[in-house]
Protein backbone atom coordinates (compact mmCIF):
# COMPACT_ATOMS: atom_id res chain seq x y z
CA UNK A 1 0.00 0.00 0.00
CA UNK A 2 0.91 3.78 -1.03
CA UNK A 3 0.61 6.29 1.96
CA UNK A 4 -0.02 9.66 0.90
CA UNK A 5 2.43 11.71 4.07
CA UNK A 6 1.71 15.01 4.71
CA UNK A 7 3.50 17.95 6.34
CA UNK A 8 7.16 18.85 6.30
CA UNK A 9 10.48 17.63 7.20
CA UNK A 10 13.78 19.17 7.68
CA UNK A 11 16.17 17.83 4.97
CA UNK A 12 18.62 16.16 7.70
CA UNK A 13 15.65 14.25 8.93
CA UNK A 14 14.32 12.97 5.52
CA UNK A 15 14.91 9.10 7.39
CA UNK A 16 11.97 9.87 9.38
CA UNK A 17 9.31 10.30 6.93
CA UNK A 18 10.29 6.59 5.41
CA UNK A 19 9.79 5.65 8.85
CA UNK A 20 7.24 6.84 9.24
CA UNK A 21 5.06 5.96 6.11
CA UNK A 22 6.54 2.14 7.17
CA UNK A 23 3.67 2.46 10.08
CA UNK A 24 0.64 2.00 7.46
CA UNK A 25 2.02 -1.04 5.82
CA UNK A 26 -1.41 -3.43 5.89
CA UNK A 27 -3.33 -0.79 7.50
CA UNK A 28 -5.34 0.88 5.35
CA UNK A 29 -7.84 2.09 7.91
CA UNK A 30 -5.04 3.82 9.95
CA UNK A 31 -4.41 7.52 10.69
CA UNK A 32 -1.62 8.99 12.59
CA UNK A 33 0.98 12.02 13.17
CA UNK A 34 4.67 12.51 13.82
CA UNK A 35 5.96 15.65 15.34
CA UNK A 36 9.89 15.77 16.38
CA UNK A 37 11.25 19.07 18.06
CA UNK A 38 15.33 18.95 17.68
CA UNK A 39 16.61 21.45 20.27
CA UNK A 40 13.48 23.60 19.96
CA UNK A 41 13.06 23.59 16.47
CA UNK A 42 10.28 21.54 14.73
CA UNK A 43 12.11 18.97 12.39
CA UNK A 44 9.50 16.83 11.92
CA UNK A 45 5.94 17.36 11.50
CA UNK A 46 3.65 15.02 9.43
CA UNK A 47 0.56 13.05 8.87
CA UNK A 48 -0.96 10.54 6.83
CA UNK A 49 -4.21 8.22 7.04
CA UNK A 50 -7.99 8.70 8.14
CA UNK A 51 -9.40 10.49 10.91
CA UNK A 52 -12.17 7.96 10.48
CA UNK A 53 -12.47 4.92 8.72
CA UNK A 54 -16.06 4.90 8.76
CA UNK A 55 -16.36 7.89 6.85
CA UNK A 56 -13.25 7.82 5.29
CA UNK A 57 -12.56 11.40 6.18
CA UNK A 58 -8.71 11.75 6.27
CA UNK A 59 -6.42 13.07 9.23
CA UNK A 60 -5.44 16.43 8.53
CA UNK A 61 -2.89 18.99 9.93
CA UNK A 62 -5.08 19.83 12.89
CA UNK A 63 -6.25 16.37 13.81
CA UNK A 64 -6.23 15.42 17.15
CA UNK A 65 -6.71 12.30 19.13
CA UNK A 66 -7.23 10.61 22.68
CA UNK A 67 -3.61 9.92 24.07
CA UNK A 68 -4.73 7.70 26.78
CA UNK A 69 -1.10 7.18 29.28
CA UNK A 70 0.32 9.62 27.69
CA UNK A 71 -1.56 11.97 29.52
CA UNK A 72 0.14 10.70 32.52
CA UNK A 73 3.05 12.83 31.65
CA UNK A 74 1.39 15.93 31.12
CA UNK A 75 0.47 14.92 35.30
CA UNK A 76 3.58 14.07 36.27
CA UNK A 77 5.14 18.00 34.34
CA UNK A 78 2.46 19.69 36.63
CA UNK A 79 3.46 18.13 39.18
CA UNK A 80 7.24 18.42 38.64
CA UNK A 81 6.31 22.39 37.98
CA UNK A 82 4.68 22.23 41.42
CA UNK A 83 7.53 21.19 43.20
CA UNK A 84 10.12 23.47 41.06
CA UNK A 85 7.87 26.37 42.44
CA UNK A 86 7.80 24.86 46.54
CA UNK A 87 4.14 24.56 46.27
CA UNK A 88 4.78 20.70 46.75
CA UNK A 89 7.21 18.14 48.23
CA UNK A 90 7.55 15.00 46.64
CA UNK A 91 8.50 13.44 50.50
CA UNK A 92 5.53 14.91 51.86
CA UNK A 93 2.66 12.71 53.47
CA UNK A 94 -0.66 13.49 50.25
CA UNK A 95 -2.61 14.02 53.53
CA UNK A 96 -0.65 17.14 53.97
CA UNK A 97 -2.44 18.41 50.94
CA UNK A 98 -5.68 16.28 50.50
CA UNK A 99 -6.26 15.46 54.26
CA UNK A 100 -9.54 12.99 53.20
CA UNK A 101 -6.64 10.35 51.13
CA UNK A 102 -5.33 9.30 54.99
CA UNK A 103 -8.61 7.07 55.28
CA UNK A 104 -8.40 3.48 55.85
CA UNK A 105 -4.24 3.39 56.72
CA UNK A 106 -3.02 5.47 53.79
CA UNK A 107 -1.45 8.81 55.97
CA UNK A 108 1.99 7.30 55.49
CA UNK A 109 1.76 7.71 51.39
CA UNK A 110 4.20 10.22 50.15
CA UNK A 111 3.68 12.32 47.14
CA UNK A 112 6.26 10.35 45.37
CA UNK A 113 4.80 6.70 46.03
CA UNK A 114 1.64 8.03 44.69
CA UNK A 115 3.14 9.41 41.76
CA UNK A 116 5.28 6.26 41.47
CA UNK A 117 2.44 3.49 41.36
CA UNK A 118 2.88 2.62 44.97
CA UNK A 119 -0.19 3.97 46.48
CA UNK A 120 -2.20 0.52 46.42
CA UNK A 121 -5.26 2.17 44.40
CA UNK A 122 -4.48 0.52 40.69
CA UNK A 123 -8.21 -0.71 40.93
CA UNK A 124 -11.83 0.11 42.51
CA UNK A 125 -12.77 -2.44 45.13
CA UNK A 126 -16.52 -1.89 43.85
CA UNK A 127 -17.27 -2.14 39.65
CA UNK A 128 -17.87 1.90 38.64
CA UNK A 129 -20.22 2.99 35.77
CA UNK A 130 -19.79 5.61 33.33
CA UNK A 131 -21.88 8.15 35.23
CA UNK A 132 -19.17 7.29 38.52
CA UNK A 133 -16.15 8.11 36.27
CA UNK A 134 -17.20 11.24 34.61
CA UNK A 135 -18.03 12.92 38.14
CA UNK A 136 -14.79 14.11 39.46
CA UNK A 137 -15.75 14.64 43.54
CA UNK A 138 -17.34 11.14 43.08
CA UNK A 139 -14.16 9.59 42.08
CA UNK A 140 -11.96 11.35 44.00
CA UNK A 141 -13.99 10.03 47.04
CA UNK A 142 -14.20 7.19 46.50
CA UNK A 143 -10.62 6.51 45.86
CA UNK A 144 -9.42 8.41 49.20
CA UNK A 145 -12.17 6.32 51.67
CA UNK A 146 -10.72 2.92 49.23
CA UNK A 147 -8.89 0.22 51.61
CA UNK A 148 -5.45 0.21 49.54
CA UNK A 149 -4.94 -3.54 47.67
CA UNK A 150 -1.63 -4.09 49.27
CA UNK A 151 0.31 -2.45 51.96
CA UNK A 152 1.42 1.27 50.46
CA UNK A 153 4.95 1.08 49.67
CA UNK A 154 5.58 -2.14 49.81
CA UNK A 155 5.47 -2.89 46.04
CA UNK A 156 3.76 -1.68 42.47
CA UNK A 157 0.97 -1.92 40.43
CA UNK A 158 0.41 0.44 37.12
CA UNK A 159 -2.79 2.46 38.18
CA UNK A 160 -4.11 2.43 34.63
CA UNK A 161 -7.07 4.99 35.36
CA UNK A 162 -6.97 5.79 38.68
CA UNK A 163 -3.48 7.40 38.63
CA UNK A 164 -5.50 10.23 37.06
CA UNK A 165 -7.92 11.32 39.95
CA UNK A 166 -4.93 10.24 42.44
CA UNK A 167 -2.42 12.93 40.79
CA UNK A 168 -5.29 15.59 39.46
CA UNK A 169 -6.27 15.77 43.13
CA UNK A 170 -3.64 16.51 44.85
CA UNK A 171 -2.54 19.30 41.78
CA UNK A 172 -6.64 20.72 42.35
CA UNK A 173 -6.11 20.59 46.48
CA UNK A 174 -2.62 22.31 45.55
CA UNK A 175 -3.69 24.96 43.00
CA UNK A 176 -7.06 25.40 43.40
CA UNK A 177 -7.82 25.06 40.09
CA UNK A 178 -8.71 21.53 38.19
CA UNK A 179 -6.03 19.20 36.50
CA UNK A 180 -7.56 20.13 32.85
CA UNK A 181 -7.52 23.94 33.92
CA UNK A 182 -4.18 23.76 36.02
CA UNK A 183 -2.76 22.00 32.34
CA UNK A 184 -4.34 25.07 30.33
CA UNK A 185 -2.87 27.10 31.97
CA UNK A 186 0.63 26.63 33.10
CA UNK A 187 1.46 24.57 29.88
CA UNK A 188 -1.16 24.66 26.44
CA UNK A 189 -2.02 27.70 26.43
CA UNK A 190 1.66 29.13 26.89
CA UNK A 191 3.21 27.18 24.09
CA UNK A 192 -0.21 27.70 21.99
CA UNK A 193 -0.42 24.11 21.63
CA UNK A 194 -3.87 22.14 21.01
CA UNK A 195 -3.60 19.74 23.91
CA UNK A 196 -6.39 19.08 26.69
CA UNK A 197 -7.55 16.90 29.72
CA UNK A 198 -10.87 17.35 29.21
CA UNK A 199 -12.15 18.43 25.78
CA UNK A 200 -14.22 21.60 24.92
CA UNK A 201 -17.20 21.76 22.93
CA UNK A 202 -15.39 23.90 20.13
CA UNK A 203 -12.80 20.94 19.58
CA UNK A 204 -15.10 18.31 19.33
CA UNK A 205 -15.32 17.98 15.32
CA UNK A 206 -11.35 17.58 15.31
CA UNK A 207 -10.87 14.31 16.99
CA UNK A 208 -9.96 11.34 15.06
CA UNK A 209 -12.16 8.11 15.57
CA UNK A 210 -10.01 5.24 18.00
CA UNK A 211 -10.62 1.77 16.95
CA UNK A 212 -9.07 -1.24 18.56
CA UNK A 213 -7.76 -3.31 15.64
CA UNK A 214 -7.67 -7.53 15.81
CA UNK A 215 -4.79 -7.73 17.46
CA UNK A 216 -5.38 -6.02 20.57
CA UNK A 217 -8.60 -7.70 20.59
CA UNK A 218 -7.19 -11.39 20.65
CA UNK A 219 -5.07 -10.14 23.11
CA UNK A 220 -7.63 -9.27 25.18
CA UNK A 221 -9.80 -12.51 24.64
CA UNK A 222 -6.71 -14.36 25.35
CA UNK A 223 -6.33 -12.97 28.90
CA UNK A 224 -10.17 -13.27 29.54
CA UNK A 225 -9.74 -17.03 28.77
CA UNK A 226 -6.96 -17.68 31.13
CA UNK A 227 -8.68 -15.31 33.99
CA UNK A 228 -9.72 -17.50 36.74
CA UNK A 229 -13.23 -16.08 37.39
CA UNK A 230 -13.05 -17.16 41.52
CA UNK A 231 -10.04 -14.86 42.08
CA UNK A 232 -10.38 -11.05 41.42
CA UNK A 233 -8.08 -9.99 38.61
CA UNK A 234 -6.97 -6.72 39.92
CA UNK A 235 -4.99 -5.65 36.39
CA UNK A 236 -8.65 -6.11 34.38
CA UNK A 237 -10.34 -3.79 36.52
CA UNK A 238 -7.31 -1.43 36.78
CA UNK A 239 -8.36 -1.08 32.95
CA UNK A 240 -12.45 -1.19 33.07
CA UNK A 241 -12.80 0.24 36.77
CA UNK A 242 -14.87 -2.80 36.83
CA UNK A 243 -17.31 -2.14 33.63
CA UNK A 244 -17.12 1.23 33.62
CA UNK A 245 -14.62 1.12 29.99
CA UNK A 246 -14.48 -1.92 27.75
CA UNK A 247 -11.10 -3.93 27.92
CA UNK A 248 -10.17 -2.55 24.40
CA UNK A 249 -10.69 1.23 26.23
CA UNK A 250 -12.52 2.16 23.08
CA UNK A 251 -15.94 1.10 21.63
CA UNK A 252 -18.38 2.60 18.51
CA UNK A 253 -19.81 5.16 20.96
CA UNK A 254 -18.42 3.73 23.98
CA UNK A 255 -14.91 4.24 26.36
CA UNK A 256 -12.57 7.12 25.05
CA UNK A 257 -14.89 7.40 22.01
CA UNK A 258 -17.62 8.88 24.10
CA UNK A 259 -18.17 12.29 24.31
CA UNK A 260 -19.50 13.06 27.59
CA UNK A 261 -16.04 10.91 28.60
CA UNK A 262 -13.55 13.10 26.19
CA UNK A 263 -15.80 15.87 27.86
CA UNK A 264 -14.60 15.23 31.38
CA UNK A 265 -11.68 14.96 32.92
CA UNK A 266 -10.22 11.65 33.07
CA UNK A 267 -6.47 13.04 33.33
CA UNK A 268 -5.25 8.44 33.20
CA UNK A 269 -6.22 8.04 30.29
CA UNK A 270 -8.03 10.79 28.37
CA UNK A 271 -5.78 13.91 27.34
CA UNK A 272 -6.41 14.51 23.58
CA UNK A 273 -3.59 16.23 21.39
CA UNK A 274 -2.18 16.60 18.34
CA UNK A 275 1.34 15.12 18.20
CA UNK A 276 2.80 18.60 17.02
CA UNK A 277 1.18 19.62 20.74
CA UNK A 278 2.89 16.84 22.52
CA UNK A 279 6.33 17.12 20.78
CA UNK A 280 6.46 21.08 22.04
CA UNK A 281 5.45 20.37 24.98
CA UNK A 282 7.57 17.31 25.85
CA UNK A 283 10.74 19.75 24.06
CA UNK A 284 10.08 22.48 26.60
CA UNK A 285 10.55 20.44 29.60
CA UNK A 286 14.30 20.18 28.67
CA UNK A 287 15.21 23.35 26.09
CA UNK A 288 13.28 26.82 25.47
CA UNK A 289 10.92 25.86 22.93
CA UNK A 290 8.70 28.88 21.61
CA UNK A 291 9.86 30.92 25.15
CA UNK A 292 8.86 28.23 27.20
CA UNK A 293 10.84 26.13 29.29
CA UNK A 294 8.45 23.88 32.01
CA UNK A 295 11.86 22.40 33.87
CA UNK A 296 15.27 23.36 35.71
CA UNK A 297 18.30 20.83 35.08
CA UNK A 298 17.71 20.04 39.07
CA UNK A 299 13.56 19.64 38.89
CA UNK A 300 14.19 17.53 36.04
CA UNK A 301 16.62 14.94 37.70
CA UNK A 302 14.60 14.53 40.79
CA UNK A 303 11.66 13.71 38.62
CA UNK A 304 13.16 11.04 36.83
CA UNK A 305 15.06 9.31 39.43
CA UNK A 306 13.88 5.69 39.62
CA UNK A 307 11.22 4.68 41.86
CA UNK A 308 9.64 2.16 40.59
CA UNK A 309 10.91 -0.83 38.51
CA UNK A 310 10.98 -4.52 38.73
CA UNK A 311 8.05 -7.47 38.76
CA UNK A 312 4.35 -5.96 40.13
CA UNK A 313 2.37 -6.95 43.27
CA UNK A 314 -0.33 -8.82 40.53
CA UNK A 315 2.46 -10.84 38.81
CA UNK A 316 2.77 -10.18 34.72
CA UNK A 317 5.41 -11.48 32.66
CA UNK A 318 8.59 -9.01 31.86
CA UNK A 319 10.01 -7.25 30.88
CA UNK A 320 8.38 -4.10 32.99
CA UNK A 321 8.27 -0.79 32.57
CA UNK A 322 10.42 1.25 35.05
CA UNK A 323 8.88 5.05 36.59
CA UNK A 324 10.52 8.24 38.41
CA UNK A 325 7.95 10.44 40.11
CA UNK A 326 5.27 9.80 37.64
CA UNK A 327 7.14 9.82 34.32
CA UNK A 328 7.84 6.54 32.23
CA UNK A 329 11.88 6.29 31.86
CA UNK A 330 13.72 4.16 29.68
CA UNK A 331 13.26 0.36 30.05
CA UNK A 332 13.15 -2.79 28.04
CA UNK A 333 9.67 -2.08 27.95
CA UNK A 334 9.75 1.22 26.39
CA UNK A 335 13.33 2.04 24.79
CA UNK A 336 13.91 5.94 24.00
CA UNK A 337 16.45 7.43 22.51
CA UNK A 338 18.46 7.11 25.48
CA UNK A 339 18.74 6.48 28.97
CA UNK A 340 18.04 9.81 29.72
CA UNK A 341 14.71 9.68 28.18
CA UNK A 342 11.59 10.20 29.94
CA UNK A 343 7.46 10.91 29.36
CA UNK A 344 4.95 8.39 28.87
CA UNK A 345 3.37 5.91 26.26
CA UNK A 346 0.05 5.23 25.91
CA UNK A 347 -2.34 2.37 25.04
CA UNK A 348 -2.54 0.81 21.35
CA UNK A 349 0.59 2.79 20.47
CA UNK A 350 1.18 6.53 21.43
CA UNK A 351 4.48 7.54 22.46
CA UNK A 352 5.78 10.93 23.69
CA UNK A 353 8.58 11.75 25.59
CA UNK A 354 11.72 14.62 25.76
CA UNK A 355 15.44 13.21 25.89
CA UNK A 356 17.79 15.84 27.32
CA UNK A 357 20.48 14.23 25.87
CA UNK A 358 19.94 14.64 22.37
CA UNK A 359 17.34 17.94 23.03
CA UNK A 360 14.43 15.65 21.21
CA UNK A 361 10.79 16.32 21.76
CA UNK A 362 9.08 13.41 20.28
CA UNK A 363 4.77 12.59 19.92
CA UNK A 364 3.76 9.18 17.47
CA UNK A 365 -0.10 9.65 17.93
CA UNK A 366 -2.51 6.52 16.37
CA UNK A 367 -6.59 6.09 16.11
CA UNK A 368 -5.74 2.57 15.65
CA UNK A 369 -5.02 0.59 18.46
CA UNK A 370 -3.06 -2.57 18.48
CA UNK A 371 -1.72 -5.19 21.04
CA UNK A 372 1.21 -7.75 20.36
CA UNK A 373 4.24 -6.75 18.72
CA UNK A 374 3.32 -3.23 17.64
CA UNK A 375 6.53 -2.02 16.05
CA UNK A 376 5.27 1.43 14.58
CA UNK A 377 6.67 3.70 17.02
CA UNK A 378 9.53 1.63 17.92
CA UNK A 379 10.72 1.44 14.37
CA UNK A 380 10.74 5.05 13.74
CA UNK A 381 12.32 5.94 17.38
CA UNK A 382 15.03 3.29 16.58
CA UNK A 383 15.66 5.32 13.19
CA UNK A 384 15.48 8.47 14.55
CA UNK A 385 18.08 7.25 17.23
CA UNK A 386 20.66 5.67 14.19
CA UNK A 387 19.89 9.24 12.33
CA UNK A 388 21.21 11.44 15.47
CA UNK A 389 24.28 9.61 15.53
CA UNK A 390 25.06 10.12 11.98
CA UNK A 391 24.12 14.37 12.85
CA UNK A 392 27.49 16.86 13.62
CA UNK A 393 27.64 17.95 17.14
Amino acid sequence: MTIDVHGAVAPRFGAIEKAFADAFAGRPSMGAALAIRHHGEIVVDLWAGLADPRDRSPWNENTATVIFSCTKGLLALLAARLVQEGRLDYDAPVTDYWPEFGAAGKHTITVTELLAHRAGLSAPREPLTVNDIVNWSRMTATLARQTPLWQPGSGHAYHAITYGWLAGELIRRVTGESAGTHFQRAIATPLHQDAWIGLPDYARSRVAYVSADATLQDLIADEAAHRDINVPDWSEKSMTLGGALPPELVGEESGFNDPRIQAAEVPGAGGIATARALASIWSSAITTTDGVCLLSAATMQEATQIQTEGAPIFGSPGPWPRWGRGFQLDSQTRRYLTASGFGHDGAGGQVAFADPDTGIGFAFLTNQMEGREDTRATHIIDTLRALLKTLPG
